[in-house]
């Protein structure tokens, strides 16, 4: 198991109370898997994503993600687990628009220490590799929506992780576009990648391994 999720559960603080976003969720998911995180609006996907991701820690339970118990590391130890395990794909691109799809996608290298030359090389390979040979200096603001989100899939591979992280990937794409996306997906999963993709949206699971379904912050 590259994830093992066991109880977790997070309380966020409102006036004098709290608020529930996930209750007792126990989650396995194996090396090279292919999961889908299914739920409607509010039911706890993108908390779980966040706690996945080592965004957040939980209020309760305990995670292990390859075999590191996720509570017991520090601030610095949680930020290279970022860097290096995960690559994390939004339906917003999260690009920065004064950077270039080049920069954009090397952005992780220079928290990994990479020189500047080996940054514009690996990222013009990944680029090249995902259709973008002709856009890599192009700013997102030129870039068509598909294409922004082919860069920010770049950027999540960029260190080579072990883990995709996609939350709602195709949420701002049309149709056509969104097929083409998943078809990323699909060729990331056969390469060996653990793909953990949370979507509201049926017809999006049908690659998936397995569909995890939330409902009010549980797992049923």
């Amino acid at each position: 198991m590259i994830i093992q999720i066991d109880g977790i559960s997070k309380f966020y603080p409102m006036g004098e109370g709290k608020v529930k976003a996930l209750e007792d969720v126990c989650l396995e998911i194996e090396r090279g898997e292919f999961i889908s995180i299914m739920g409607p609006s509010g039911s706890g996907k993108s908390t779980l994503m966040a706690i996945i991701g080592c965004l957040m820690r939980p209020t309760s339970g305990r995670y292990i993600l390859d075999g590191l118990d996720v509570n017991r590391l520090s601030h610095d130890e949680l930020a290279r687990i970022r860097n290096k395990k995960v690559g994390f794909i939004f339906q917003s691109f999260n690009l920065l628009p004064r950077m270039d799809a080049l920069e954009n996608v090397g952005l992780p290298l220079i928290y990994a220490g990479v020189t500047t030359k080996r940054r514009r090389e690996v990222s013009a390979q990944i680029l090249t590799t995902l259709g973008l040979a002709d856009r890599m200096n192009h700013h997102p603001n030129k870039l068509s929506g598909g294409e922004q989100q082919r860069v920010a899939i770049a950027r999540a591979l960029v260190n080579n992780p072990d883990i995709i992280l996609a939350d709602e990937p195709t949420g701002n794409l049309d149709s056509k576009t969104g097929q083409e996306i998943m078809s990323i997906f699909h060729k990331m999963h056969r390469q060996g990648k653990t793909i953990i993709l949370v979507t509201h949206d049926e017809t999006k699971t049908g690659l998936a391994d397995r569909i995890v379904h939330l409902s009010d912050g549980r797992v049923v």
